[in-house]
Protein backbone atom coordinates (compact mmCIF):
# COMPACT_ATOMS: atom_id res chain seq x y z
CA UNK A 1 0.00 0.00 0.00
CA UNK A 2 1.58 3.97 -0.58
CA UNK A 3 2.14 5.27 2.13
CA UNK A 4 -0.57 7.84 3.63
CA UNK A 5 0.74 11.64 4.65
CA UNK A 6 -0.45 12.38 8.36
CA UNK A 7 -3.03 14.22 9.12
CA UNK A 8 -0.49 17.25 10.08
CA UNK A 9 0.23 17.69 6.98
CA UNK A 10 -3.31 18.08 5.59
CA UNK A 11 -3.47 21.09 8.11
CA UNK A 12 -0.09 22.17 6.42
CA UNK A 13 -1.82 24.56 3.96
CA UNK A 14 -4.21 26.54 6.43
CA UNK A 15 -1.06 27.17 8.52
CA UNK A 16 0.55 28.79 5.12
CA UNK A 17 -2.34 30.49 4.56
CA UNK A 18 -2.76 32.18 7.46
CA UNK A 19 1.07 33.00 7.14
CA UNK A 20 0.09 34.70 3.82
CA UNK A 21 -2.52 36.62 5.47
CA UNK A 22 -0.37 38.22 8.58
CA UNK A 23 3.15 38.13 7.72
CA UNK A 24 4.85 40.31 4.52
CA UNK A 25 8.31 38.53 2.69
CA UNK A 26 11.37 40.42 2.69
CA UNK A 27 11.80 43.03 0.58
CA UNK A 28 14.47 42.15 -2.66
CA UNK A 29 17.69 43.76 -1.19
CA UNK A 30 17.20 43.70 2.87
CA UNK A 31 18.89 40.77 4.34
CA UNK A 32 16.67 38.47 6.89
CA UNK A 33 16.83 38.97 10.50
CA UNK A 34 17.77 36.15 12.73
CA UNK A 35 14.46 35.31 13.76
CA UNK A 36 13.51 34.60 9.97
CA UNK A 37 16.99 32.52 9.08
CA UNK A 38 15.89 30.33 12.27
CA UNK A 39 12.66 29.70 10.87
CA UNK A 40 14.17 29.00 7.31
CA UNK A 41 16.38 26.37 9.26
CA UNK A 42 13.67 24.80 10.87
CA UNK A 43 12.02 24.66 7.76
CA UNK A 44 15.20 22.98 5.84
CA UNK A 45 15.81 20.15 8.78
CA UNK A 46 11.94 19.50 8.80
CA UNK A 47 12.29 18.67 5.02
CA UNK A 48 15.51 16.51 5.45
CA UNK A 49 13.66 14.47 8.40
CA UNK A 50 10.58 14.02 5.68
CA UNK A 51 13.00 12.77 3.40
CA UNK A 52 14.61 10.28 6.03
CA UNK A 53 11.61 9.02 6.94
CA UNK A 54 10.89 8.04 3.18
CA UNK A 55 14.24 5.94 3.12
CA UNK A 56 13.25 4.15 6.38
CA UNK A 57 10.11 3.43 4.85
CA UNK A 58 11.63 1.75 1.82
CA UNK A 59 13.94 -0.14 3.96
CA UNK A 60 10.62 -1.24 5.59
CA UNK A 61 11.17 -0.07 8.97
CA UNK A 62 7.71 1.25 9.07
CA UNK A 63 7.39 2.26 12.78
CA UNK A 64 10.50 4.96 13.05
CA UNK A 65 9.69 5.85 9.39
CA UNK A 66 6.07 7.36 11.15
CA UNK A 67 7.89 8.61 13.91
CA UNK A 68 10.44 10.39 12.02
CA UNK A 69 7.79 11.48 9.97
CA UNK A 70 5.42 12.89 12.18
CA UNK A 71 8.30 14.67 13.93
CA UNK A 72 9.60 16.48 10.69
CA UNK A 73 5.85 17.64 9.63
CA UNK A 74 5.23 18.71 13.41
CA UNK A 75 8.49 20.55 12.98
CA UNK A 76 7.06 22.11 9.70
CA UNK A 77 3.98 22.92 10.62
CA UNK A 78 5.38 24.96 13.81
CA UNK A 79 7.96 27.22 11.70
CA UNK A 80 5.16 27.61 9.19
CA UNK A 81 2.72 29.12 12.06
CA UNK A 82 5.30 31.22 13.80
CA UNK A 83 6.64 32.64 9.64
CA UNK A 84 3.44 34.26 9.84
CA UNK A 85 3.94 36.40 13.08
CA UNK A 86 7.29 37.10 11.89
CA UNK A 87 8.11 40.06 10.03
CA UNK A 88 10.20 39.82 6.72
CA UNK A 89 9.41 36.07 6.99
CA UNK A 90 8.44 34.63 3.22
CA UNK A 91 5.45 31.86 3.23
CA UNK A 92 5.83 31.10 0.22
CA UNK A 93 8.93 29.44 1.18
CA UNK A 94 6.89 26.93 3.35
CA UNK A 95 4.46 26.38 0.56
CA UNK A 96 6.71 25.94 -2.00
CA UNK A 97 8.34 23.06 0.40
CA UNK A 98 4.80 21.41 0.71
CA UNK A 99 4.22 21.20 -2.51
CA UNK A 100 7.83 19.35 -2.87
CA UNK A 101 6.40 16.73 0.16
CA UNK A 102 3.21 16.03 -2.07
CA UNK A 103 5.27 15.39 -4.87
CA UNK A 104 8.14 12.93 -2.89
CA UNK A 105 4.85 11.48 -1.56
CA UNK A 106 3.63 10.63 -4.83
CA UNK A 107 1.95 6.98 -3.55
CA UNK A 108 5.13 5.46 -6.02
CA UNK A 109 6.91 3.41 -3.47
CA UNK A 110 4.59 0.39 -2.38
CA UNK A 111 5.58 -2.28 0.54
CA UNK A 112 9.24 -0.76 0.23
CA UNK A 113 9.54 -0.78 -3.68
CA UNK A 114 9.41 2.13 -5.88
CA UNK A 115 6.73 1.64 -8.11
CA UNK A 116 8.65 1.76 -11.23
CA UNK A 117 10.16 -1.25 -10.43
CA UNK A 118 6.95 -2.74 -9.77
CA UNK A 119 6.14 -5.71 -12.12
CA UNK A 120 2.56 -3.99 -13.31
CA UNK A 121 1.86 -7.38 -15.79
CA UNK A 122 -0.85 -8.18 -17.67
CA UNK A 123 -2.99 -7.78 -14.72
CA UNK A 124 -3.24 -4.14 -14.98
CA UNK A 125 -6.05 -3.87 -17.21
CA UNK A 126 -6.96 -7.75 -18.16
CA UNK A 127 -9.70 -8.23 -20.25
CA UNK A 128 -12.55 -10.35 -19.79
CA UNK A 129 -11.26 -13.88 -20.78
CA UNK A 130 -7.90 -13.51 -20.31
CA UNK A 131 -6.76 -16.44 -17.92
CA UNK A 132 -3.00 -16.17 -18.30
CA UNK A 133 -2.59 -16.21 -14.82
CA UNK A 134 -4.03 -12.98 -14.58
CA UNK A 135 -5.11 -10.88 -11.59
CA UNK A 136 -9.03 -9.49 -11.40
CA UNK A 137 -8.76 -5.81 -11.57
CA UNK A 138 -10.84 -5.10 -9.02
CA UNK A 139 -8.52 -7.39 -6.82
CA UNK A 140 -5.19 -5.30 -7.39
CA UNK A 141 -4.72 -2.45 -4.72
CA UNK A 142 -5.50 0.88 -6.01
CA UNK A 143 -1.53 2.11 -5.81
CA UNK A 144 -0.35 -0.61 -7.91
CA UNK A 145 -3.22 0.08 -10.21
CA UNK A 146 -1.93 3.58 -10.99
CA UNK A 147 0.50 4.02 -13.65
CA UNK A 148 2.19 7.41 -12.38
CA UNK A 149 4.71 7.85 -15.56
CA UNK A 150 5.02 9.70 -18.82
CA UNK A 151 7.33 8.83 -20.70
CA UNK A 152 9.54 7.49 -18.73
CA UNK A 153 9.51 10.68 -15.90
CA UNK A 154 7.28 11.01 -12.92
CA UNK A 155 4.03 12.33 -13.42
CA UNK A 156 4.53 14.34 -10.04
CA UNK A 157 7.41 15.83 -11.51
CA UNK A 158 5.32 17.14 -14.82
CA UNK A 159 3.02 18.94 -12.38
CA UNK A 160 3.55 22.83 -11.79
CA UNK A 161 1.67 22.96 -8.84
CA UNK A 162 1.21 27.12 -9.24
CA UNK A 163 -2.14 29.06 -9.12
CA UNK A 164 -4.07 28.07 -11.75
CA UNK A 165 -3.85 24.26 -10.50
CA UNK A 166 -4.23 24.69 -7.20
CA UNK A 167 -7.63 26.88 -8.20
CA UNK A 168 -8.77 24.42 -9.93
CA UNK A 169 -7.90 22.08 -6.74
CA UNK A 170 -10.31 24.09 -5.12
CA UNK A 171 -12.69 24.51 -7.26
CA UNK A 172 -12.95 20.24 -7.82
CA UNK A 173 -12.95 19.82 -3.77
CA UNK A 174 -15.91 22.25 -3.33
CA UNK A 175 -18.50 23.13 -6.42
CA UNK A 176 -17.45 20.56 -8.32
CA UNK A 177 -17.06 17.81 -5.87
CA UNK A 178 -20.20 15.93 -6.50
CA UNK A 179 -18.91 16.06 -10.13
CA UNK A 180 -15.57 14.64 -9.48
CA UNK A 181 -17.19 11.88 -7.04
CA UNK A 182 -19.31 10.83 -10.00
CA UNK A 183 -16.72 11.06 -12.77
CA UNK A 184 -14.68 8.45 -10.18
CA UNK A 185 -17.57 6.35 -10.05
CA UNK A 186 -18.12 6.23 -13.49
CA UNK A 187 -14.56 5.69 -14.53
CA UNK A 188 -14.45 2.69 -11.92
CA UNK A 189 -17.09 0.83 -13.74
CA UNK A 190 -15.86 1.34 -17.34
CA UNK A 191 -12.26 1.05 -16.38
CA UNK A 192 -11.68 -2.33 -18.16
CA UNK A 193 -12.73 -0.85 -21.42
CA UNK A 194 -10.91 2.77 -21.36
CA UNK A 195 -7.80 1.75 -19.21
CA UNK A 196 -5.98 -0.92 -21.45
CA UNK A 197 -5.36 1.58 -24.33
CA UNK A 198 -3.41 3.73 -21.96
CA UNK A 199 -1.39 1.36 -19.97
CA UNK A 200 -0.48 -0.28 -24.00
CA UNK A 201 0.45 3.50 -24.58
CA UNK A 202 2.41 3.88 -21.48
CA UNK A 203 0.50 6.93 -20.48
CA UNK A 204 -0.70 7.49 -16.94
CA UNK A 205 -4.05 6.60 -15.81
CA UNK A 206 -4.72 9.42 -13.64
CA UNK A 207 -4.06 11.31 -17.17
CA UNK A 208 -6.86 9.39 -18.27
CA UNK A 209 -9.20 10.10 -15.37
CA UNK A 210 -8.36 14.11 -15.64
CA UNK A 211 -9.14 14.32 -19.32
CA UNK A 212 -12.68 11.96 -18.54
CA UNK A 213 -13.58 13.80 -15.89
CA UNK A 214 -13.37 17.28 -17.29
CA UNK A 215 -14.74 16.35 -20.62
CA UNK A 216 -17.73 14.44 -19.69
CA UNK A 217 -17.75 13.30 -16.20
CA UNK A 218 -17.81 9.68 -17.21
CA UNK A 219 -21.17 10.11 -19.18
CA UNK A 220 -20.34 8.10 -22.67
CA UNK A 221 -23.42 9.90 -24.38
CA UNK A 222 -22.60 13.36 -23.79
CA UNK A 223 -22.53 15.40 -26.21
CA UNK A 224 -20.94 19.25 -25.98
CA UNK A 225 -22.82 22.36 -27.69
CA UNK A 226 -20.05 22.74 -30.16
CA UNK A 227 -20.47 19.37 -31.15
CA UNK A 228 -17.98 17.11 -29.42
CA UNK A 229 -19.11 13.79 -28.80
CA UNK A 230 -18.23 10.49 -26.29
CA UNK A 231 -16.56 10.48 -22.97
CA UNK A 232 -13.42 11.81 -24.04
CA UNK A 233 -15.08 14.20 -25.89
CA UNK A 234 -14.16 14.30 -29.91
CA UNK A 235 -14.89 16.15 -32.90
CA UNK A 236 -16.20 14.39 -35.89
CA UNK A 237 -13.40 15.28 -37.99
CA UNK A 238 -10.72 14.38 -35.26
CA UNK A 239 -12.43 11.43 -34.41
CA UNK A 240 -12.45 9.93 -38.25
CA UNK A 241 -8.43 11.09 -38.31
CA UNK A 242 -8.19 8.30 -35.04
CA UNK A 243 -10.49 6.00 -36.23
CA UNK A 244 -14.29 6.92 -34.91
CA UNK A 245 -16.61 6.42 -37.67
CA UNK A 246 -20.40 6.32 -37.98
CA UNK A 247 -21.11 2.23 -38.68
CA UNK A 248 -24.56 0.87 -38.96
CA UNK A 249 -26.03 4.06 -37.46
CA UNK A 250 -23.83 3.97 -34.02
CA UNK A 251 -21.58 7.38 -33.62
CA UNK A 252 -17.84 5.11 -32.39
CA UNK A 253 -17.10 7.95 -30.19
CA UNK A 254 -19.66 6.79 -27.97
CA UNK A 255 -17.89 3.50 -27.58
CA UNK A 256 -15.53 3.70 -24.33
CA UNK A 257 -13.07 1.62 -25.37
CA UNK A 258 -12.94 3.00 -29.20
CA UNK A 259 -12.64 6.41 -27.63
CA UNK A 260 -9.47 5.90 -25.11
CA UNK A 261 -7.90 3.54 -27.81
CA UNK A 262 -8.56 7.33 -30.11
CA UNK A 263 -7.29 9.38 -27.15
CA UNK A 264 -4.05 7.38 -26.63
CA UNK A 265 -2.90 7.62 -29.99
CA UNK A 266 -3.99 11.66 -30.25
CA UNK A 267 -2.04 12.15 -26.66
CA UNK A 268 1.01 9.85 -28.21
CA UNK A 269 0.75 12.35 -31.26
CA UNK A 270 1.13 15.61 -29.67
CA UNK A 271 3.96 14.82 -26.90
CA UNK A 272 5.72 14.09 -29.96
CA UNK A 273 4.70 16.86 -31.52
CA UNK A 274 5.46 19.38 -28.19
CA UNK A 275 8.37 17.34 -26.65
CA UNK A 276 6.68 15.56 -24.67
CA UNK A 277 5.24 18.77 -22.47
CA UNK A 278 1.92 17.92 -21.25
CA UNK A 279 0.16 21.09 -20.51
CA UNK A 280 1.01 22.00 -24.10
CA UNK A 281 -0.41 18.75 -25.43
CA UNK A 282 -3.65 19.25 -23.14
CA UNK A 283 -4.17 22.60 -24.49
CA UNK A 284 -3.88 21.29 -28.00
CA UNK A 285 -6.34 18.64 -27.19
CA UNK A 286 -8.74 20.98 -25.70
CA UNK A 287 -7.92 24.39 -28.81
CA UNK A 288 -6.36 22.50 -31.58
CA UNK A 289 -3.43 21.19 -32.43
CA UNK A 290 -2.85 23.59 -35.44
CA UNK A 291 -3.40 26.89 -33.25
CA UNK A 292 -1.15 25.45 -30.57
CA UNK A 293 1.94 24.98 -32.63
CA UNK A 294 1.11 28.15 -34.37
CA UNK A 295 1.57 29.94 -30.85
CA UNK A 296 4.01 27.21 -29.44
CA UNK A 297 6.58 28.21 -32.45
CA UNK A 298 6.37 31.56 -31.98
CA UNK A 299 7.84 31.60 -28.18
CA UNK A 300 10.34 28.43 -28.76
CA UNK A 301 11.53 26.60 -25.17
CA UNK A 302 8.14 28.33 -23.55
CA UNK A 303 6.31 26.58 -21.08
CA UNK A 304 2.92 26.86 -20.84
CA UNK A 305 2.40 29.22 -18.47
CA UNK A 306 4.83 31.59 -19.65
CA UNK A 307 2.69 34.93 -20.62
CA UNK A 308 4.16 34.59 -24.04
CA UNK A 309 1.99 31.18 -24.53
CA UNK A 310 -0.64 31.35 -21.59
CA UNK A 311 -1.81 34.59 -22.84
CA UNK A 312 -2.53 33.66 -26.16
CA UNK A 313 -4.89 31.03 -25.23
CA UNK A 314 -8.74 31.25 -24.57
CA UNK A 315 -9.87 31.49 -21.51
CA UNK A 316 -11.47 28.02 -21.85
CA UNK A 317 -8.13 26.32 -22.94
CA UNK A 318 -6.32 28.27 -19.55
CA UNK A 319 -9.41 26.84 -17.61
CA UNK A 320 -9.09 23.44 -19.07
CA UNK A 321 -5.23 22.54 -18.87
CA UNK A 322 -5.04 23.08 -15.06
CA UNK A 323 -8.49 21.58 -14.23
CA UNK A 324 -7.26 18.22 -15.59
CA UNK A 325 -4.02 18.39 -14.27
CA UNK A 326 -5.80 18.82 -10.84
CA UNK A 327 -7.93 16.14 -11.51
CA UNK A 328 -5.21 13.77 -12.43
CA UNK A 329 -3.24 14.81 -9.50
CA UNK A 330 -6.53 13.69 -6.96
CA UNK A 331 -6.74 10.33 -8.42
CA UNK A 332 -3.32 10.18 -7.14
CA UNK A 333 -3.98 11.65 -3.83
CA UNK A 334 -7.01 11.80 -2.38
CA UNK A 335 -6.11 10.97 1.08
CA UNK A 336 -3.71 14.56 0.85
CA UNK A 337 -6.44 16.48 0.05
CA UNK A 338 -9.08 14.82 3.11
CA UNK A 339 -10.91 13.20 -0.47
CA UNK A 340 -11.92 9.72 -0.16
CA UNK A 341 -13.38 7.65 -2.80
CA UNK A 342 -15.54 5.34 -3.13
CA UNK A 343 -14.66 2.13 -3.15
CA UNK A 344 -15.93 0.56 -6.24
CA UNK A 345 -15.93 -2.67 -7.89
CA UNK A 346 -15.78 -2.88 -11.55
CA UNK A 347 -15.09 -6.12 -12.65
CA UNK A 348 -17.06 -6.75 -15.79
CA UNK A 349 -19.76 -9.53 -15.59
CA UNK A 350 -22.75 -10.61 -18.36
CA UNK A 351 -26.12 -11.01 -17.79
CA UNK A 352 -28.51 -13.16 -20.43
CA UNK A 353 -32.24 -11.92 -20.55
CA UNK A 354 -34.84 -14.10 -19.03
CA UNK A 355 -37.49 -11.84 -20.10
CA UNK A 356 -37.66 -9.04 -22.35
CA UNK A 357 -36.37 -5.75 -21.12
CA UNK A 358 -35.19 -2.18 -21.77
CA UNK A 359 -31.92 -0.63 -20.12
CA UNK A 360 -34.63 1.72 -18.56
CA UNK A 361 -36.52 -1.00 -17.45
CA UNK A 362 -33.70 -3.22 -15.97
CA UNK A 363 -32.60 -0.59 -13.64
CA UNK A 364 -35.96 0.26 -12.07
CA UNK A 365 -35.77 -3.58 -11.11
CA UNK A 366 -32.25 -3.61 -9.75
CA UNK A 367 -33.19 -0.47 -7.72
CA UNK A 368 -29.79 0.22 -5.48
CA UNK A 369 -28.59 -3.22 -5.42
CA UNK A 370 -25.07 -3.38 -4.08
CA UNK A 371 -25.31 -0.09 -2.39
CA UNK A 372 -25.82 2.70 -5.20
CA UNK A 373 -27.98 4.96 -3.71
CA UNK A 374 -28.02 6.41 -7.34
CA UNK A 375 -29.26 3.65 -9.01
CA UNK A 376 -27.89 2.01 -12.05
CA UNK A 377 -28.83 3.49 -15.25
CA UNK A 378 -25.74 5.67 -16.24
CA UNK A 379 -23.49 2.86 -15.52
CA UNK A 380 -25.70 0.53 -17.64
CA UNK A 381 -25.74 3.05 -20.80
CA UNK A 382 -22.02 3.50 -20.43
CA UNK A 383 -21.13 -0.36 -20.57
CA UNK A 384 -23.75 -0.92 -23.70
CA UNK A 385 -23.28 2.55 -25.57
CA UNK A 386 -24.83 0.84 -28.48
CA UNK A 387 -28.62 0.30 -26.97
CA UNK A 388 -31.47 3.20 -26.89
CA UNK A 389 -32.14 2.65 -22.86
CA UNK A 390 -36.18 3.11 -24.25
CA UNK A 391 -35.81 -0.46 -26.47
CA UNK A 392 -36.44 -3.80 -25.13
CA UNK A 393 -34.10 -6.36 -25.79
CA UNK A 394 -35.43 -10.04 -26.38
CA UNK A 395 -34.78 -13.13 -24.32
CA UNK A 396 -31.55 -14.37 -24.90
CA UNK A 397 -29.87 -10.76 -25.41
CA UNK A 398 -26.74 -10.08 -23.54
CA UNK A 399 -25.73 -7.34 -21.89
CA UNK A 400 -22.33 -5.79 -20.23
CA UNK A 401 -22.99 -5.21 -16.86
CA UNK A 402 -20.40 -5.10 -13.50
CA UNK A 403 -20.35 -8.70 -12.40
CA UNK A 404 -21.26 -7.82 -8.74
CA UNK A 405 -25.23 -6.84 -10.70
CA UNK A 406 -25.23 -10.33 -11.75
CA UNK A 407 -26.62 -12.09 -8.89
CA UNK A 408 -28.53 -9.02 -8.40
CA UNK A 409 -30.49 -9.46 -11.71
CA UNK A 410 -31.22 -13.45 -11.18
CA UNK A 411 -32.69 -12.53 -8.03
CA UNK A 412 -34.79 -9.22 -8.81
CA UNK A 413 -35.28 -8.98 -12.43
CA UNK A 414 -35.98 -12.48 -13.41
CA UNK A 415 -38.96 -13.08 -11.90
CA UNK A 416 -41.02 -11.46 -9.05
CA UNK A 417 -42.90 -7.86 -8.81
CA UNK A 418 -39.84 -5.86 -9.85
CA UNK A 419 -39.89 -6.62 -13.58
CA UNK A 420 -43.61 -6.44 -13.68
CA UNK A 421 -43.98 -2.98 -11.95
CA UNK A 422 -40.57 -1.50 -14.02
CA UNK A 423 -42.56 -3.40 -17.25
CA UNK A 424 -45.34 -1.71 -17.03
CA UNK A 425 -44.08 2.12 -15.77
CA UNK A 426 -42.31 1.54 -18.80
CA UNK A 427 -45.38 0.99 -20.93
CA UNK A 428 -47.15 3.91 -19.26
CA UNK A 429 -44.38 6.59 -20.13
CA UNK A 430 -44.87 5.34 -23.84
CA UNK A 431 -48.52 5.92 -24.10
CA UNK A 432 -48.67 9.16 -22.02
CA UNK A 433 -48.28 12.37 -24.55
CA UNK A 434 -49.28 15.80 -24.16
CA UNK A 435 -52.93 16.84 -25.72
CA UNK A 436 -52.35 18.31 -28.79
CA UNK A 437 -53.38 22.15 -29.23
CA UNK A 438 -56.72 22.86 -29.44
CA UNK A 439 -57.99 22.70 -33.84
CA UNK A 440 -59.17 25.36 -35.21
CA UNK A 441 -62.69 25.66 -37.07
CA UNK A 442 -60.62 26.09 -40.02
CA UNK A 443 -58.25 23.34 -39.46
CA UNK A 444 -61.23 21.17 -38.46
CA UNK A 445 -63.00 21.53 -41.85
CA UNK A 446 -59.62 21.14 -43.67
CA UNK A 447 -58.66 18.21 -41.98
CA UNK A 448 -55.10 16.97 -40.85
CA UNK A 449 -52.08 18.03 -42.92
CA UNK A 450 -50.73 15.36 -45.11
CA UNK A 451 -47.41 16.11 -43.42
CA UNK A 452 -48.22 15.73 -40.39
CA UNK A 453 -46.17 13.73 -37.80
CA UNK A 454 -47.70 10.21 -36.04
CA UNK A 455 -47.89 11.74 -33.18
CA UNK A 456 -49.40 15.09 -33.31
CA UNK A 457 -51.42 17.06 -35.15
CA UNK A 458 -49.82 20.10 -33.82
CA UNK A 459 -46.37 19.59 -35.69
CA UNK A 460 -45.10 18.80 -39.56
CA UNK A 461 -42.28 17.52 -40.91
CA UNK A 462 -39.41 18.01 -43.83
CA UNK A 463 -37.44 15.10 -45.90
CA UNK A 464 -33.64 15.40 -44.45
CA UNK A 465 -31.29 13.05 -45.87
CA UNK A 466 -28.92 11.50 -43.47
CA UNK A 467 -25.10 12.63 -43.82
CA UNK A 468 -22.20 10.84 -42.70
CA UNK A 469 -21.81 11.18 -38.89
CA UNK A 470 -25.23 11.92 -38.56
CA UNK A 471 -26.99 9.90 -35.51
CA UNK A 472 -30.85 10.32 -34.18
CA UNK A 473 -29.16 12.45 -31.53
CA UNK A 474 -27.86 14.89 -33.71
CA UNK A 475 -30.66 15.22 -36.27
CA UNK A 476 -33.11 15.68 -33.28
CA UNK A 477 -30.94 18.66 -31.94
CA UNK A 478 -32.53 20.53 -34.89
CA UNK A 479 -36.20 19.84 -34.26
CA UNK A 480 -37.98 21.88 -31.49
CA UNK A 481 -40.55 19.65 -31.48
CA UNK A 482 -39.31 16.24 -30.97
CA UNK A 483 -36.85 13.83 -29.38
CA UNK A 484 -34.95 10.93 -30.59
CA UNK A 485 -38.12 8.52 -30.10
CA UNK A 486 -40.22 10.88 -32.09
CA UNK A 487 -38.15 10.19 -35.29
CA UNK A 488 -37.67 6.90 -34.61
CA UNK A 489 -41.25 5.94 -34.51
CA UNK A 490 -42.33 8.51 -37.40
CA UNK A 491 -39.88 6.56 -39.75
CA UNK A 492 -40.20 2.65 -38.20
CA UNK A 493 -36.79 2.89 -37.42
CA UNK A 494 -35.90 -0.07 -35.15
CA UNK A 495 -32.49 0.20 -33.02
CA UNK A 496 -32.15 3.84 -34.31
CA UNK A 497 -30.09 2.38 -36.91
CA UNK A 498 -29.24 5.18 -39.91
CA UNK A 499 -27.34 4.88 -42.98
CA UNK A 500 -25.75 7.34 -45.40
CA UNK A 501 -28.19 8.81 -47.89
CA UNK A 502 -31.07 7.63 -46.35
CA UNK A 503 -34.55 9.98 -46.23
CA UNK A 504 -36.18 10.36 -43.12
CA UNK A 505 -39.21 12.62 -42.11
CA UNK A 506 -38.06 14.93 -39.33
CA UNK A 507 -40.68 16.77 -37.09
CA UNK A 508 -40.72 20.77 -37.61
CA UNK A 509 -43.21 22.89 -35.46
CA UNK A 510 -45.73 25.10 -37.55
Amino acid sequence: MSVRVPRPLLFLPLAILAGCASGGATRPGKAATPEVNALYDRMNQASKGYESSIDQARRGDTPQAAQTRKQALDQLKDASARCGLTPGCDPQRFAAVFDRLLRLKDGSFIEGEDADDTEQGAEVGAQPGDTSGAVAVGALPQAQRSVTMLRGQQFSDMMVMNGPVKAALEMWLTQLRPNLMDAYVNYQMMRYKMWPAYKKADLPEALLFGIMAKESGGKVHAVSRSGASGPLQFMYATGLRFGLSNADGFDQRFDPTMAAQANAEYIDEQLGAFNNNLEMTLAAYNGGEGRMRRIAAGSPGASFYDPQIYGQMSAETRDYVPMVLAAAWLFLHADSYHLKWPKIDGEAGQIVLKRPASLSELTVCLGSAEDMPQGWFRTLRNLNPRLDPQVSQPVGARLEVPKQLEKAYASSCGDGPWPILASDLHNAVKIIAPPPPAATSAALASGPSPSSSPKSSGSSSKSYTVRRGDTLVSIARKSSCADVEDIAKINGLKGHALRVGQSIRVPVCR
